[in-house]
């Protein structure tokens, strides 16, 4: 694969219907839901509005939760086929994609592990065990044994493991469909991949409408979390933002090391070299955006040429190293306000969801891949589902982490590849 190659790649994870999210309101109508949960007096007025806010909440969770499913679907068959796309092309892409999945199961394993570190270090504040949980909840599912969790792996029916939304067994079964495609010729391949590139780009539509109702949905569960919980939510809110951030940034701080370790990168010039691409992230909370301050980055680092136009491109279109250590302290911080402390095999499945489910998201809206990449986990760690339709409306500085995270491991990446790669002549 040559650098154009990676450059189609990218182009194609970017292919997706643009979603334009109303962050601004949503984050407005959070607000408006948590004032007027607060001040409003208790009465017949106060009584009419959560009757009414109560079922729209309910409603528009919903349309979130139907397109999951089939989003998840169409993104992980694409994500899964494009990475076998891309280790054909090469030594230097095989290492790429073997990097690729290895930092991920590393940042998942950071998220397992910090996130219930940091919650027994800094606990949810007292007081504010309902403050989120109380905004709408769903069943929460009985713990299973190890046994009867190892032997629903494999759904026996895929169709009832979809329509009863048991994610494992279909994110398993998704997995070995797409790994079972690339064994098929090429116009087979090409057409199952249309098929699963155009359910997804359909099912960004539908997304696109529900979230553009977002600051109606998120003021209807802002008012009935705070109306039950009081100005408990204010301090759980930040304290939320404070957790997940910091596994974001441990994810970050991973890349340093990463570099300096694998690299060959001295810290104090990776951290220079840095600089401009981390402050492009800070400003757009956007890879893509980054990617021509990435590659300056890696030029002043050092790197050939042929290594960061090929890995970079790569990065920014199947790539999210921040993704499943922040998606599974998301998911664990819901699970404790819930009361849940998830078993060990529950943990691992949700780790395992996690790096799967940020394969091929990486052009996705930012709103959007918060609830695609969520989901899923949420359902293999039995959490309830209602306060990712609160937590969406803070995601906006969270988010300012995950980009950090994601351009420095990119450029991270890029330099041990690079120290690694024994390139042809051609491509030197």
């Amino acid at each position: 694969m040559t650098a154009n190659d990676a450059d189609k790649q990218a182009g194609k994870a970017g292919a997706l219907p643009e979603i334009k999210v109303p962050a601004l309101l949503t984050f407005a109508g959070l607000v408006a839901g948590i004032v007027a949960g607060l001040v409003l007096p208790r009465g017949p007025f106060h009584d009419a509005l959560l009757a009414v806010a109560g079922p729209l909440g309910t409603l528009w969770l919903k349309a979130l939760k139907m397109t999951i499913v089939p989003l998840v679907a169409g993104l992980l068959f694409t994500g899964v086929l494009q990475a076998i796309e891309a280790a054909r092309a090469g030594p230097m892409a095989r290492r790429t994609m073997t990097l690729f999945v290895a930092t991920l199961a590393a940042s998942a394993v950071t998220g397992l592990l910090a996130a219930p570190t940091l919650l027994a270090l800094f606990p949810i504040p007292l007081g504010a065990a309902q403050a989120l949980a109380s905004s709408g909840g769903t069943d929460i599912p009985a713990p299973v044994g190890a046994g009867e969790f190892i032997a629903g792996l494999v759904p026996e029916n895929v169709f009832a493991a979809a329509s009863g939304g048991a994610m494992v067994p279909l994110v398993v079964f998704i997995v070995l469909f797409a790994l079972a495609t690339g064994k098929l010729d090429e116009a087979r391949r090409q057409t199952l991949g249309r098929l699963f590139e155009a359910l997804a780009a359909a099912m960004m539509v539908v997304i696109g409408w529900v979230l553009a109702v977002a600051p109606i949905g998120v003021f209807s569960l802002a008012l009935g979390m705070t109306s039950a919980s009081g100005s408990a939510v204010i301090a759980t809110l930040a304290h939320y933002i404070a957790i997940v951030s910091s596994v974001g940034l441990l994810v970050t701080l991973g890349a340093y090391f990463l570099a300096w370790l694998a690299g060959g990168q001295p810290l104090s010039r990776f951290a220079r070299a840095l600089l401009p691409s981390q402050t492009v992230a800070v400003s757009t909370q956007s890879s893509l955006a980054s990617l021509p301050a990435m590659i300056v980055s890696c030029r002043r680092l050092g790197l050939k040429d042929a290594s960061d136009e090929f890995v970079l491109p790569l990065a920014v279109a199947l790539y999210k190293a921040t993704s499943p250590a922040m998606n599974l302290a998301v998911i664990y911080y819901i699970a404790r306000l819930s009361g849940l402390d998830p078993d060990l095999p529950t943990m691992l499945a949700a780790g395992a969801l996690a790096v799967l489910c940020s394969i091929g998201i990486a052009g996705v809206a930012s709103a959007a891949s918060f609830f695609v990449t969520l989901v899923p986990i949420s359902l293999a760690m039995g959490a309830p589902l209602a306060p990712l339709g609160v937590l969406i409306a803070v995601e906006m500085l969270p988010d300012i982490v995950r980009t950090l995270g994601n351009v420095t491991m990119n450029v991270a990446v890029t330099s041990v590849i690079d120290r690694r790669a024994n390139l042809p002549e051609d491509q030197k």
